[in-house]
Parts: C-alpha cells; structure tokens; sequence
C-alpha cells in the first residue's frame, strides 16, 4: 500500500494517506455515473460542524467503538443535530477511502483485476458501495475476513487513541479529536457533496429547499410497496445478514426517506428531488374506533423476527410500512413523524375551525391577501397574466376545461391568449404544467373532457393531464369534481364559480348577441337552453344561429389569493392529484407525484407579538430568493417546536421575547416578490380592466362625492375621498407597487387587493381526494356564518350548472327549498312573521336584453346567475365553487372548495342607520354587484350604502326588480313568469307568441316588432326598444307562482340519471301509474284491462319494488352486481307489460312509454353487460363455497 505521511502539530496526531480523499480532490472524485446524478450540488458552501459532547453508554467501557458523538451541523441557516456513533465514522472513513480508489482503478482498466487480487479481495468490493453500514448489524463474514476490513488505518487513530487513556480525559480528547477529523472532510466542497458524505450528514436535495419546510429527518430505509425501480445498486439494499437470514428480500428496496412538515417522501436517493412515493399528511379521525384514542401517524409494528425493525404510517386511505435497521431507529422514526404532525396545533393532521384541513390565515402579518373579481373578464384576464408570468409550476383543476378558449376578447386580436397557446409557450420555457380534469359520465353529460385531455396533451411534453374519477372502478357515478382552480408557482391562486370553458366569459353589459363574431367565436356563443354541441371539436363553428338565438349570459364571482392561503389551495391540489395519479397512471413515469410546498411556519410559532427583521440579500431572481432564504439558524425551541434545536448563541430578547437574527416576518418576502426582485412576478401587465385602487374600498364607485345628508351625516365623512381616474393599463403593476389605482366605473369588475384573514373550506371525501373522512367545512362554515349575522346575508348561487340536469328538476327542488311544502323556507317564516316576511327575505333573478345584430330582432335571456358567494354584515365573504345544495355541502359527494374571508382593513360605513365599521373586501365586492344589477350610476353608489334601511332594500332593490319584471313581461311574455300556473297556460302563451312571430326561443325570448296595447279602444303600437329604455340593470323577481298547480317531480328520463340503479324503480313506477290509469278506461272484448291485466301487473311491480329495496340499498360488492342486474332486467319486465296494456299506443310516441323502456334498456349497456355481474356474483359465491 502506498506511504503514509504523518501530520504532526499540538494536537492529535493525524495521518493523511495517498489513497485518501484530500483537499485536492476535485470532480472528477466522483464516477462518470454519480457525477451526472449528483451535478446538481446539495451543498453550494461549506457546512461547519461542532462536537457538542461525547458520550458512551457504559462509564465502565472503554471500548472506543462504543463512542456516540452529539454533532451540530449549521448550514446557512438551517442547524440540526446528528448522533454519531464511533462506527458510524470508521465506515464514512473507510468510504471515502474506497472511493478513491476505485477511481484510481477505473483509470487504468486493464490492471482491475490484477490490483483487486493483489488486494485480496478477488472480484468483490471489500465494502459494498451506498450501504448503510450499522454497528448493530449480525457479522456473518469470517474473522479474519472481518479483521481485515475493519481495522481501522492510522487516519482513526485520534478518535480511539484517547479511550486508551484516564477515563476522566476520554470525552474532552475524543471530541478534540472528532473535531479534527469532521473539519477534515467537511473542508472540500467536493467530498461534502458526495453521496457518502451527504449519507453521514442526512441530507438531501430536499433539505434545504425553504418551500418545503425546515429540515427533519432523513435516512435511508427500506419499503415492500414500490414496484421495482431501475438502480444499478440492488445488490447493496440487502442488508449485511441477507445471506444467512433472507431478512431482505427481493420485494424490499432501500429508498432514501425525507420527513417534512407537511409529508413523509420516499427517494430513490439523496441526490433525487423526484418522489418515488408521498404520504401527504391530512386530518385524522379523533379516534381509531377501538376506544384507543387518537389515531397516529405512525405506529411501531412488532414483529416476530427479532432481526427485523418495522413501523406504519398511515394517513388518509393509505398505509405504508417501512423497516429500518434497529429498534432505535424505528423510535425516532416513529416519534419524528408524529411530532411533525401531531405535535403543534398548526399541523395538518389536526382538524380547524369548521373542520378544514386548513388554519385560518393572516392571523399575523403572514401575506395574506385576497381580490375580488366580478363575471368573467376581469377574471379571465388576470389569470392570463398570472400564467404569463409562470416560472415553474402552473395547476389547473376544473369541472369543464375548453383549451381553445380566448381569455382576451375581441379574440381577432388576441390569437395569444388562447389557453391551449398560453399554456405552449410557458410549456416551451420549462415551465410544468398540471391539470385535472372531472371525467364526466358521457351519457349524462356533454363536455367531453377526453377531447380536452387529447388536446391539451398534444401540446408539449411539459403539460400532463388526468381525467377522474374511473366510473366503472370506483362505482363513482353520481358525483363529481366540481372545485374551479389556477394555481401558479404557489404564490398566486383564482378560485371561484368560473371553469375555463366556453360559455363563462361575460362582462357587466352581459349582452344576448354578438353577430358577426367579435366577443364569442364558435361554440362559445353557448346557450345549453337552445341546443347544446353533441361535439365540442370544432370549436369555431357556431352551434346556434346568431340571428336567431340569444347567448345565455354568465354572472359569476372569482377570486385571487396570495399568501399561506394559496398554498393551502395548492395543497389539496396536490392531493387530488397524487390520489388521481395512484388510481389511474401508478406505472406512468411520466405522471409524477407532487409534494406540497409549506408555508411560512415561523410566524405560526412565533406568536403575535414576536417581531423579527429579514436582512436583505442581493438576489438576481426569484428562484434564487427561494433557494437561498430559508429558515432561521437560531431560535428558541419552545416557541419554534420540530424545527430547530435548542440555542442560545443566536438569540436576542432584551424584552424576552426570541427573536430571529435578520428575519423579518412581518413582510412574507416570499408571497411578494415584487419586493425582492427586479421583476414583477404578477404584475398583470397586459390587463385593460381598471380596478378599485388598494386604498380607498369605494374609489371608482363614484366620480365626486357630494355632500349627501344621510342619518344627519355627509356620505364624505362614511367613506374614503376618491383618486382621479388612472388611464394607466399597466394597473396591476402600479396596484402591486402601492400607489393609487383609479377605477373605470363602467367596469367595476376588479376589487382592491386587501390584507385579510383567510380560511381554505371545502367538500372531499375518500372517493374524491382519498381522505380517511368526509370533510364537509364548506357546510360548516355556511351554517356557522348565517347563524351569526347580525343584520343581513347576501347570498349570490344556483343549485347545479346548467346542462347537468333538467330544467324541471331543478325548478322543483327550488321552490319545494323556497316556497312550496310545509318544510320550505317562506312557509315556515310565514307562520312565524306572516305578511312581514318579505321585509326579511326576497329572492331574485338577473335577466338581459339586447339586439341580436343590427336592425334584427330584440332578444331577451336570463342570465345565468353561476357566482356562489355569501357576503354577512359587509365584513366577511365566501367565495367557491360550491352551490347550496346536498351534492355540494355533503362531502361525501361533490368536491368542492372555497375560502372564507374576514376583512382586517375596515372602512366607515352605515348599517340599519347606524354607523358601521364593514370590511374593505366585502363591502366593496357587495357594491359592485348591486350597482351591476340595480344599473346604478356612479353617483348613485350612496343610496346603498346601507344594505337593510327601507330607502335600500325596499325603495331602490325590490322595485327595480318588480319594475324590470313587469317590463320585460310587457315585452317579450318571457318565462318563467308568475302568470302561468300550468302546463295548460304554457302551452296556450306558448303556442300563442309563436303565432304572432315567426321565430321565438324556448324562454320566448323574441321581441315583436311593434308592441300592440289599447287606448280608448284603439290598438297603439310602440318601437319594444322605447318601452325597454325604462329597465335598469338586470335585476328582476323570482316567479315564485310559476307552476304553482303543476307537480314538477322529475319523471328520471333525463341521460344524467343513466348510472344510478334507482333509475329503473322510478321508471317501473311511473309505468305502473301509467299502467293503471289505462286499464280503468280502455276496454278489449267487452271487459275493462283492468278486470284482466292489473292485478298481475300490481303484483309484478310490488315484486320490483321489493326486490330493489332490498338488494339495492346495500352496499356490499355482489349486492350491488345483482342490483344491477335486476333493476334494470325487472324494469323491461314491467314496461313491457305496460305497454303491451296500452296496445298500439304504448309504441308510439303519444305515451313516454316507449322512452322509458329505452332508458331501461341502455341502463343493461350503461352500468356494464349482464354478463360481467354474473360473473362478479359467480365469484364472490364461490369464494363463500370454499369457507
């Protein structure tokens, strides 16, 4: 072997060899394989390191291996520590050794095998490369095998040397001389970097990374679940006993494991940032059903083999199980993670207010911020500037997604702004791109999100798609992903009513035409009440005709959020995807998993009052910011619990309060980049849409405010003086740089960007996000608010997205909540206030009008009121995705999200004539609306003020709306209206307007040329468009009276109910109903049917009937098989037998029969054949047999 060279001083005596690594020691230290892995470093500086004390578990022992190192690391600022036993720090030595000189030898090939003989070790390495070496370990090799690898050479030395000496001096001269050696290696940046290193010192390509979290734990163990990944080191994940005990065996591998604040990720190694597989931490149950009280994290397994070391984590709907090398190790594993998230009251395993798996935001000065925008320019708008200015991550998630919609109209001039191309080009810049998609059921529904997915993956290799839930799998047919959202780079998320799809994009005008196309190109001049595409592929040829047709208009509410609640938003992103991922591509490389990035988490531990100060750092860009700033290196360990270690060297509390050296969290560097950076992350440069300046909630409402006595006061002295208009487009720049951003009252469709406090809400549940419980808090948050206010609720939402299901369903579970029954809404408050109970309460529709192109008809639409927000007493909002309804709220069925906001900045205002303090966001976003829909000017934004006094609600709301309804019924005799009561009377006023015109709508949304009335008995006729001048705004009243003496029960033979096996029993019923009435009055050969068919018909439906109940209200796999094998199969039993009643007519289609007999039969296609229910039964019967 070669020479050695002794290095002498006052200190310990160190001997470096040739062979060794040294302070020369460049790249090329590191083979062509690994250098291409690790040329990414963990490390760009050297770490220090510090021996905190020496300790041995035996005073009695002197024997050096039994050593243990307390060992404080500090790299920038992050500090953990490190408990080294001496072996641990032989078998780094022996490593880096080795290392070495296995390089040397690839050098010169051609003498491998003579030097390894030489060496004696034949064709085996003496020490397997990346294995995790533990003292605890079987020795299973010969000893004088044994001996000659472990000897340690001269270089340890200085770490045994002094257990030779009096035990009093054998701490103090073994933690001088680790201090050595630790100096040694950690001197070169090159060694520091090397997987041997990184392995000794737990860290990863994770560590440091601020948007993930602090630093915990870290190591190497072993997994049975993952399918087998391509590592050219599988012989070095068995462990050392391998060869005598199999305790590793081939479905085992050595993943490298990283714990986080927020999730438990499994890499393939250090220098991975890629997860092989993720546990994202999420609320668990309050107890595990045993009585054994709160559920873990992760539990210890116990295991019958002595050799072996396991634990479980469990979260949500998955369980995992991880083996390490000892006991030991599996109790710090154990206690880690559950300290990470059980431990502090922020943690993500813990439930919050109404249930959320989110905290509430803002409670410090943490970023937090929201903006409101109103119907879908402003909206679309923005969210073409956010992903504009995308740097790394874009998620997208929607109900419908249409990759040829224009977010910039008029669309000639706006070619870029297409989605699918706006997505291409940050696509081409290396920006990722993730979207989910519902998977509807296509019978039911026609957004045909297959076409979407071709689409969107046509563009480049950066974008993936997923389309859930699988129906036929997951039994999933009823419900589905409902949550609009954009998230982009975490910093910055829309989340609202709006997908991006054709049909959504609409301004305060919501004008009926667009003829020739200028606004709405193609299918997106959408009106699903006309005709509905059956192919949304070619998307620029029109499906209506334009001069016939009105455009359905689309109010709607969106919302912008920056700060921990975006990252909230992203964080259930993130789960959904992983979910959808794990159940529809787990092989599919290209499908990754996601990790959640954390929020801030020092200011959650800080507490109010804490103050700390970041010193700025020159930074080039963003993504530098972020690599660079992180965590503290210092700080106190009660007030930061799992993050750091305790230390006091940093410390400063003259008040005795911690503080952090350079860490200010008063300002969230890293939710406003503009602040940091020469750029403007979002700054939404191109956007034409002026809005409320930051500072002054109801700037723009008004042009100057004149001296309005009002409750004896001037409306100056209630609300903020109002800038001069800003001509400025580049508005979210200035906005986002604090100055005064003026307001075009003409839009009124973009809010300030206000401070708040900020609470993610939402419904998922196992089959939508693979929760271990139904998280129902957007319910919750809904109740808790209502039964809170104090003066008023404004609530702006539908029951479903139209298309989803029938009109006539809809409209009988809305007036059966609102009017009609003994449970409804008004019945009951009539009981209690009777004829005062429309001075509490009012409902009310939006409706608009205009010409279909020049010199054509005068058309008329309801606008499709799509926004689902709830504003109480001006001070607090919610803003979703949710409509109010069971599918919604539930949990258990649609998912759906939404946030909860509650003003900080509050602004004077009026409230039942008393002065109010009301929220900047929520009073401005309330006067918005209600000047959209009163059509108010700006200098009428005064008289509502106050939402609940008489001259508001009264004077100015309800009659504008009776107004605008008795006009437009003068007009157009539209429907729905409070005059037609039955079918009878809609078919009469149907057939009636249809005579009179020679075209009208569905709605009879059609003007006639001349409106026709009587004057002292003379026939007057007037242009529509005069008596049309009188509406204002859009606001109308909800015919509460329509349909009064009609029973709207749905008849289920809409496609949307095809999946359900209830379907047959209602349609088995209506046919007996049918049935029945005809048998009374039909006769065949003297007798009634009756006297022949019914009773046998009685009896087979009542046997359906019984059969159905039983078999279908189980939930057991082969109960379900049979139900769908005999609902449907009984079903055509008894339709056949109806229409063979009804004879000739039961065929035709003067009877719905024949219709109903057909949806049956489709429902045998729908749910899967016959056969394959059979065989599923077949199987689970024969799996009973073998019991």
């Amino acid at each position: 072997m070669a020479s050695e060279e002794l290095m002498s001083g006052s200190g310990p005596r160190y001997v470096q060899m040739q062979s060794e690594p040294s302070g020369s020691v460049t790249s090329s230290f590191l083979s062509p394989r690994q250098a291409s892995a690790e040329s990414t470093r963990i490390f760009d500086e050297l770490p220090e390191a510090s021996i905190v004390s020496v300790s041995r578990p035996d005073p009695g022992d002197i024997s050096p291996a039994l050593l243990s190192y307390t060992i404080e690391i500090q790299y920038k600022q992050f500090k953990w520590r490190l408990l080294k036993k001496a072996s641990h720090v032989f078998y780094l030595h022996f490593d880096l050794k080795k290392r070495a000189f296995i390089e040397e030898i690839q050098e010169k090939q051609e003498q491998v095998k003579e030097w390894l003989q030489n060496l004696g070790i034949g064709d085996t390495a003496m020490v397997q490369d990346d294995d995790e070496h533990d003292d605890e370990a079987v020795p299973l090799h010969s000893e004088e095998s044994a001996k000659n690898r472990d000897v340690p050479s001269s270089a340890a030395l200085p770490i045994i040397r002094p257990a030779l000496g009096r035990q009093h001096s054998i701490s103090d001269r073994a933690k001088v001389a680790m201090q050595g050696y630790l100096n040694h290696f950690l001197g070169n940046l090159d060694i520091v970097n090397s997987r041997e290193v990184c392995k000794f010192l737990e860290v990863s390509k994770l560590s440091f990374s601020a948007e993930y979290g602090p630093k915990l734990k870290e190591e190497y163990v072993l997994v049975k679940h993952l399918p087998k990944f391509s590592n050219d080191d599988d012989v070095s994940r068995k462990c050392c006993a391998c060869p005598w005990f199999n305790c590793c065996n081939d479905n085992w591998q050595k993943v490298w494991a990283v714990l986080k604040p927020g999730f438990l990720a499994l890499l393939e190694d250090p220098f991975h940032t890629q997860p092989l597989d993720i546990i994202v931490f999420d609320v668990l149950p309050a107890s595990d059903g045993n009585g054994e009280g709160q559920v873990s994290l992760a539990k210890e397994i116990k295991e019958r083999n002595p050799l072996r070391h396991s634990f479980k984590v469990t979260c949500g709907n998955r369980s995992i199980r991880v083996r390490t090398k000892s006991g030991a190790r599996v109790k710090d594993w154990v206690a880690a993670i559950n300290d990470a998230g059980l431990r502090p009251p922020e943690g993500w395993c813990h439930p919050h207010r109404f249930g959320s798996f989110a905290p509430p935001r803002g409670l410090t000065e943490d970023g937090s911020q929201a903006q409101w925008f109103v119907d879908g320019r402003a909206a679309f708008e923005a969210i073409a500037s956010s992903i504009e200015d995308a740097k790394s991550e874009i998620f997208i998630c929607g109900w419908w997604l249409c990759p040829e919609l224009y977010l910039r109209r008029p669309f000639h001039a706006h070619a870029s702004s297409r989605l699918d191309a706006l997505l291409e080009a940050k696509a081409k810049q290396g920006v990722q791109i993730y979207i989910l998609l519902y998977k509807e059921v296509a019978l039911a529904l026609k957004i045909n999100s297959v076409y979407s997915k071709k689409k969107l993956l046509s563009i480049h290799e950066n974008v993936r798609v997923l389309r859930y839930p699988d129906h036929f799998s997951s039994g999933v047919y009823l419900w589905s992903h409902h949550e609009k959202l954009v998230i982009i780079d975490y910093q910055i998320c829309f989340i609202g009513g709006l997908d991006l799809c054709f049909g959504r994009y609409d301004t305060s005008e919501h004008k009926v035409g667009d003829c020739p196309p200028l606004i709405w190109p193609g299918k997106d001049y959408y009106n699903p009440r006309e005709s509905e595409p059956n192919s949304w592929e070619d998307t620029m040829k029109d499906e209506l005709d334009r001069e016939k047709y009105p455009r359905m208009p689309w109010h709607d509410v969106h919302c912008a959020l920056w700060g921990p609640p975006c990252r909230d938003i992203a964080r259930h992103f993130v789960q959904r995807w992983n979910y959808a991922k794990r159940n529809k591509a787990p092989n599919e490389q290209a499908i990754p998993l996601l990790m959640p990035q954390q929020h801030m988490v020092i200011p959650h531990y800080m507490g109010k009052n804490t103050e700390v100060k970041i010193e700025g750092k020159n930074v080039q860009n963003y993504k530098d910011f972020r690599r660079h700033d992180s965590f503290s290196a210092s700080s106190s360990l009660q007030d930061i619990p799992l993050l750091l270690p305790q230390e006091t060297d940093g410390l400063d509390a003259p008040n005795g309060e911690p503080k952090l050296h350079g860490l200010d969290f008063t300002t969230n560097l890293l939710d406003q980049p503009s602040r940091v950076t020469n750029g403007l992350p979002f700054s939404f440069r191109k956007s034409k849409i002026e809005p409320i300046g930051p500072d002054t909630p109801l700037k723009g409402f008004v042009d100057d405010f004149a001296s309005v006595d009002h409750h004896g006061k001037a409306l100056s002295d209630r609300v903020a003086q109002p800038s001069m208009k800003c001509s400025d487009p580049e508005w979210w720049e200035t906005q986002e740089r604090g100055d005064q951003g003026g307001f075009a009252d003409e839009s009124g469709q973009v809010g300030p960007r206000a401070s708040c406090r900020c609470q993610v809400i939402r419904s998922v549940s196992q089959w939508s996000a693979g929760t271990s419980q139904t998280e129902e808090s957007m319910h919750s948050a809904y109740c808790s608010l209502i039964e809170k206010a104090e003066h008023f609720i404004y609530i702006e939402g539908g029951v479903d997205d139209g298309g989803a299901a029938s009109v006539r369903a809809i409209m009988h579970w809305q007036y059966r909540t609102i009017c009609r029954g003994n449970n409804s809404i008004l019945h009951n408050l009539s009981d209690l206030l009777g004829p005062k109970t429309h001075d509490y309460i009012s409902f009310y529709g939006l409706r608009a009008y205009g010409k279909l192109f020049d010199d054509g008809p005068v058309a008329s639409s309801q606008v499709y009121v799509h926004s689902k927000i709830m504003i109480v007493d001006d001070c607090i909002a919610l803003i979703g995705s949710a409509n109010i309804n069971d599918r919604s709220l539930l949990g258990s069925r649609d998912s759906e999200i939404g946030v909860l906001i509650e003003d900080k900045e509050p602004v004077n205002s009026f409230m039942g004539g008393k002065p109010w303090k009301a929220g900047k966001f929520s009073l401005t976003l309330r006067l918005s609306l209600w000047s959209e829909h009163l059509g108010l000017r700006s200098g009428e934004i005064d008289q509502i003020i106050d939402p609940v006094v008489d001259s508001t609600y009264k004077d100015m709301w309800m009659s504008t709306a009776k107004t605008n309804t008795a006009i437009y019924q003068d007009v157009f005799s539209c429907i729905p209206s409070d005059l037609i009561h039955t079918r009878a009377a809609l078919r009469q006023s149907t057939a009636s307007w249809r005579e009179r015109l020679d075209h009208t709508t569905i709605d009879l949304g059609i003007a006639p040329e001349k409106l026709e009335s009587y004057q002292n008995g003379d026939i007057k006729k007037t242009d529509p468009m005069e008596r049309l001048k009188g509406l204002r705004g859009h606001l109308v009243s909800f015919p509460l009276d329509f349909m009064c003496k009609e029973d709207l029960r749905p008849v289920f033979n809409e496609s949307e109910y095809y999946a359900s096996s209830q379907v047959p029993k209602t349609a088995a019923e209506r046919g007996m109903q049918m049935m029945a009435q005809r048998a009374l009055s039909r006769r065949v050969f003297g007798k009634l049917i009756a006297e022949q068919e019914l009773e046998k018909a009685r009896l087979l439906v009542l046997e359906a009937a019984d059969q159905l109940d039983r078999l279908g209200n189980k939930k057991a796999r082969g109960t379900i098989a049979m139900a769908k094998v005999a609902a449907p199969n009984m079903a055509l039993k008894v339709l056949d037998t109806a229409m063979q009643v009804h004879g000739a007519a039961g065929l035709s289609s003067d009877t719905v029969l024949a219709h109903l007999w057909a949806t049956a039969r489709t429902l045998r296609i729908a749910d899967g054949p016959d056969e394959v229910h059979l065989g599923t039964i077949g199987k689970l019967e024969l799996q009973r047999a073998k019991l």
